[in-house]
């Protein structure tokens, strides 16, 4: 039996780094396949996924040897901590290695949004020349809304700025004289929403941000701006967000996290026919870099696990 069991993808230099010192399984397909993962974990010590695999008590039930889950990101929602720390079980996440991936993908889409060209290319190929119907705007002068200011949208904020946006945030557990924000100015949910051209969220999913943007939320902010989530799925209603953008109260969208991933052709349905929407499969904080990153981080932190309790 493994000792170490990956079950999605990682980088291939990481997995021979755990293969030098475990016996060690890496089956990405794994992932799509519960009731073997259960299998494979049966005498394993470590356990590696992203945030596809479920780690709940019925899979842990299973794991009767494990140890520690080494987790290739940060958020934590696909994993019941609380059952993994009454089973002393060691949850790691990759705090930090994947930020600048994340921050990039929201000035881009931001850019993106703003700009409004990123859907001309059939168009133009086939001898059509919308210059007027693709005039956007541009970034600077505009100011960008976090949602949540921690070490991800403090990256952005940086990138935002040197753009020459003015950046806001609204961030209640981040105390009023932590040196965070001389990259920003702290405001209330309810001005960023009204204040700001671009509202990026980052925010974990808990009861308390659960559809924290829905129909309310967007009705606040101005129907010339964008929204950006590459947190995590279900911070958006989406359904609201799907009729603000179909009705023009808002201008764009930029969604790579969902309620339900994979999201699947029945609950796509509802984003069909959107063209100032811009759809991602949770690949903000994947580049080949930062899987680089990540990939080592965890196999670094596994190993060290694995060799003290040996």
């Amino acid at each position: 039996m493994p000792e170490i069991v990956i079950s999605e993808f990682m980088d291939e230099a990481a997995v021979e780094h755990l293969c030098e010192g475990f016996d060690t399984l890496y089956d990405p397909s794994l992932v799509d396949r519960p009731a073997e993962l259960a299998a494979a974990l049966q005498g394993a010590r470590a356990l590696v996924v992203r945030n596809r695999t479920q780690v709940r008590v019925s899979l842990l039930e299973a794991a009767t040897a494990l140890e520690c889950v080494g987790r290739l990101g940060v958020g934590l929602d696909n994993i019941d901590t609380e059952a993994c720390a009454a089973r002393g079980i060691a949850v790691y996440p990759a705090t930090g290695a994947n930020d600048l991936a994340v921050a990039e993908y929201v000035i881009a889409m931001a850019l993106v949004l703003l700009r409004g060209a990123y859907g001309s290319s059939t168009a133009v190929a086939a001898g059509a020349w919308p210059r007027q119907a693709l005039i956007g705007g541009e970034a600077s002068g505009r100011t960008i809304g976090l949602v949540g200011f921690g070490a991800i949208a403090r990256e952005v904020g940086r990138r935002a700025e040197a753009l020459g946006m003015a950046v806001i945030a609204y961030d209640p557990f981040l105390p009023d004289d932590h040196a965070a924000w001389k990259g920003a100015r702290k405001v209330t949910l309810e001005r960023l929403l009204a204040d700001a051209d671009v509202v990026s969220l980052h925010t974990p999913l808990t009861p308390d941000t659960r559809h924290m943007i829905d129909a309310a939320a967007i009705g606040r902010m101005k129907k010339d701006a964008v929204l950006i989530n590459a947190a995590r799925g279900g911070i958006v209603d989406e359904d609201a967000l799907c009729a603000a953008l179909r009705e023009g109260r808002l201008a764009g969208a930029a969604l790579d996290v969902f309620e339900e991933e994979p999201l699947g052709a029945e609950k796509g349905a509802r984003f069909q026919g959107l063209k100032n929407l811009v759809l991602t499969p949770h690949i903000a904080g994947v580049t080949r870099e930062s899987n680089v990153r990540v990939s080592y981080k965890i196999a670094q932190t596994v190993l060290q696990h694995l060799r003290d309790k040996v």
